[in-house]
């Protein structure tokens, strides 16, 4: 049932609205790099060959915008978040991710977070490479928290102790950001 998907507050959309920074930076594949550092076992440097060599899984996921839109059944393909975080072994000390991107927005994830099976790092979205303006080639997507935390032309990852905010976090932004429990702003 449609209605028990879309959290409160929140407007079902067909289309998938573009909201940024304002710049979009053209990553191409041959120059993309994703990098890992903190507090894990393997800092890896990926190269978009190294990504996609990774196994790659399909999910379908709704998402939910904090600007109150949400849209339900999207088709996702990429590297699960169980795999990814099997190959650079966060260490137990690890509680938080920064997610970095080319345009220098970052964002805060709980790891508990990540470490789901509705999580992963996206280079699809419905049978198609996830467009520039939605932020290709790569976002992480995770569906079960506002879609800011799924930053766009992800670049760079650091597990870390600390709760560190990001760019909308420290402007007032929830630190985790449950639609849920519409953790829009602190």
């Amino acid at each position: 049932m449609t209605k028990n998907r879309v959290p409160p507050g929140q407007v079902l959309t067909h289309k998938w609205p573009v909201l940024d920074l304002g710049e979009r930076p053209a990553v191409d594949h041959r120059d993309f790099s994703l990098t890992v550092a903190g507090l894990a076992a393997n800092h890896i440097r990926w190269s978009w060959d190294h990504f996609m060599a990774q196994p790659q899984v399909s999910l379908t996921t709704d998402i939910h915008c904090v600007t109150n839109w949400s849209r339900l059944d999207n088709r996702w393909e990429g590297v699960s978040a169980k795999q990814f975080l099997s190959v650079v072994q966060p260490s137990p000390d690890a509680k938080f991710m920064i997610f970095r991107s080319h345009d220098g927005y970052a964002t805060n994830v709980p790891l508990a977070d990540f470490d789901r099976e509705d999580v992963l790092l996206a280079h699809s979205w419905e049978g198609e490479p996830i467009s520039r303006e939605h932020g290709g080639p790569v976002r992480p997507i995770i569906p079960h928290l506002y879609f800011w935390k799924s930053a766009k032309w992800l670049r760079h990852i650091l597990f870390t102790d600390k709760d560190v905010p990001g760019y909308w976090e420290v402007r007032g932004y929830h630190m985790r950001g449950d639609p849920w429990k519409e953790e829009r702003y602190e």
